[in-house]
Formats: C-alpha cells, structure tokens, sequence
C-alpha cells in the first residue's frame, strides 16, 4: 500500500547483531626462501568480534600476505592465530576456509555457473539440503540487492561489474562465517559503483555484525568503512592501529601523516554520515497504483514528487507530480539514474551522488535497501559547512 514515508534513522531502528568472533594474531611471520627480511615480521594484533579493520599501507607492505595467512591461502612460518579461541594454524586449511568468507576483485565468480550456484556453492559442500541451499541463495540475493527471481540464473559474463561484486559478497556469506576477509574487493569499478559497494557493505555489516578484515589501498575507502585501521610499514610493522577519528587527529609518525597525505582536514568530513542528519519524509507509490489517487496524496502533502516502489518495496524512480498527472498507472519504469545514497554514505559521497545525478536531493536508503527518506542538497551543504567549522575550531 503506498503512504508517505517516514525516515527510519531512529532509535527505533533494530539493535546491531554481532555474529563474528575476535581474531588474535601472535607473532605471525612469513619468510619466503631467498629473501633477506621476512614478508611478514611477528604481527602481533586483536580485533574485536563484529568490528571492520581495514588494512593499509604501501604496495610489498605485507598486507595481503597477512590477509591470506588468516585462511591460510598463504601458510605462516611462524606465530599463531586465532578465531575466537581456536588456534586455526592447526586445522584443516580447507575446513578452514569453507568457514572464512573471502572476497576479492570482480567476485572471483566461476563463469561457467550461475549466479545461483555460485552462491551456493560452499553450503552444498558443506552437505546441505537442496531446499535450504535454495532458500539461502535466495535470502542473499535478496540481501546484496539483486532480485533473485532476476538474477538467480544468469551468469556471471550477464553481470556489470558492480552486480558481479555483490554475487561474490554473497557467496563469501553463503555458510554464515563469522570472519569475512576482503581484498581490495573494490578496486576495479567505477567511482559511482564503488561508492554504491561500499554503502551496501556498511548497510549489510549494521545488520550481520560480521568480523571484517578488509585490505585496501585509499586511505579515504579505509576511513569510510572501517571501525579501526592498521596503517603497516614494509614487513607488516605496525605503525599505527585506532579510529580513523584518531589516526586523522593524530597520526602516530610522520610516515603517518605522508600516508594519509595531503588534506587530512577535508578526510575528517568522510566521518560525518547521512544518518546523522534529519532526513525528510516523501509520498510513496507502489508499481500498478492508480496514478490519480497516488498524485492527490503527493499534493495534500506539498510534495512535489514522489518515490516510485518495485514489488519488494525498494525505490525505483521519484518522478514529478507533473509527470504523474500524465500517467494513469504507476509504471515500473527503472530509473537508472536514480540518485541513491545509504545511512552509512559520508556528506561527501552524498553531494557527488546529487551533482553526478544533476539533482537537488538523493533517496536514503535503509535495511535490505528500503526507504529511509530524502536528503536534500541543501542539508548536505549546511552539514558539510558545520563539519569544516568543528573541525577548524
């Protein structure tokens, strides 16, 4: 039934669920034969069950070597690690990685299978039914925001690029891991898409509490998605590991600061999010509403457009009253330029969706990609101008 829309950044919002578990890292080390210094040198490192650290630091630095020890696609020489309290450098590494979810570049999708039975492939070889196989690939579609019904059997080549990365998130979440590990899974699409990735990825962690482990090389993606950040040196030393808030604040060496690079005051804005901002409700009609009855609402409530709904109640379109008055049905025309944003999108990321658009607003989206409201340029504006005072004073 469509109604107008009330934002749902509120308290009302469901608590967070944690299903991940903390991993501990004690002296791990990697030495490849021939070369004088180790790959990795004796991490020591804790994170937190249900947090997202994100890994950087220069090319060589170790960071994906230390990824890949984590589901030991690469063996440690030395050292110990664990998930929760299992010491997984004394298991099975192929057990151990059907409980790992892992992600990189494209999806690491298998062209020759469907998008459904790359899905659900780690559960059948975990030995479930048919049935729940079915229902889970399924429940994750519906979950990265790809219709099932539409995109269960395609193939991966059918797929854009960013529809491709959504699969293989997904598919790394297939057996419920507790541990999610991600390797520069971004970096291959476009900006928009990018940015599209990364709020999908905030919105589907506020909701699974995965513990994430996420190698990237832009500092700014790093501020963007991570609770906590490690910033390595070559050998995967340590240099720094906090809140992006304190690394920006205060980088622990100058080394630091060279990473972070030029305009940290201007990073500081990616830490203010569309969810903190008040976000304005919006009339709604569903695809096969009677346009008429859809536009007396619009009107009686001094909206000047409204927000077209599929099936699965998510935004499609916000066409004008003045192109409604047109209509006689609400099509389920898909607007493709439609400029989207999420709870977890920065100011920044906001602003650039609206002038990519060549609009004066964005649609909010909220769990399993809802409508949470409107955002209207002028907000972002005014919020961008109170972050760059706070942050100058």
């Amino acid at each position: 039934m469509s109604e107008t829309t009330t934002p749902t950044n509120d308290p009302t919002t469901p608590a967070r669920q944690v299903s991940g578990v903390s991993i501990r890292l004690d002296g791990v080390t990697k030495r490849y034969p021939g070369q004088d210094r180790p790959a990795v040198d004796e991490v020591s490192l804790e994170i937190p069950a249900g947090e997202t650290v994100m890994f950087v630091g220069p090319s060589g630095c170790g960071k994906t070597t230390l990824l890949k020890m984590l589901n030991r696609l690469i063996e440690p020489t030395g050292g110990t690690i664990h998930l929760g309290d299992e010491d997984v450098t004394r298991q099975d590494p192929d057990q151990l990685r059907r409980r790992i979810g892992y992600v990189i570049q494209a999806g690491g999708l298998f062209p020759h299978m469907t998008v459904g039975t790359n899905v659900g492939m780690v559960p059948r070889m975990l030995g479930w039914d048919k049935e729940r196989v079915t229902a889970r690939i399924d429940e994750l579609l519906d979950l990265v925001g790809l219709d099932p019904e539409v995109y269960r059997d395609r193939y991966p080549k059918e797929l854009s690029g960013g529809q491709q990365q959504r699969v293989g998130v997904a598919r790394a979440l297939a057996a419920d891991p507790p541990v999610l590990l991600m390797d520069e899974p971004f970096g291959a699409v476009d900006p928009i898409t990018r940015q599209r990735l990364q709020d999908e990825l905030l919105r589907i962690q506020e909701e699974l509490g995965k513990t994430i482990v996420f190698v990237t090389h832009d500092f700014d993606e790093a501020v963007k998605l991570g609770d906590k950040i490690v910033v390595f040196d070559v050998g995967a030393r340590v240099v720094q590991y906090d809140t992006p808030e304190a690394i920006l604040a205060d980088p622990a060496e100058e080394y630091v600061a060279d990473f972070i690079g030029a305009g940290a005051t201007l990073k500081q804005l990616t830490l203010t999010r569309v969810n903190s901002l008040e976000l304005r409700p919006v009339t709604t009609a569903s695809v096969g509403d009677d346009a008429a009855e859809a536009l007396a609402r619009a009107r009686a409530a001094g909206d000047e457009y409204l927000v077209v709904l599929d099936r699965r109640g998510r935004p499609i379109s916000w066409p004008t009253t003045a192109e409604v008055s047109r209509m006689q049905q609400i099509p389920a025309t898909v607007d493709e330029k439609l400029p989207v944003v999420g709870l977890g999108s920065t100011l920044n990321d906001a602003l650039d969706t609206m002038l990519a658009a060549s609009q004066g607003g964005a649609v909010v989206l909220g769990r399993r990609d809802g409508l949470a409201g409107i955002v209207s340029i002028e907000t972002i504006m005014a919020a961008i101008q109170r972050a760059r005072s706070e942050v100058a004073g």
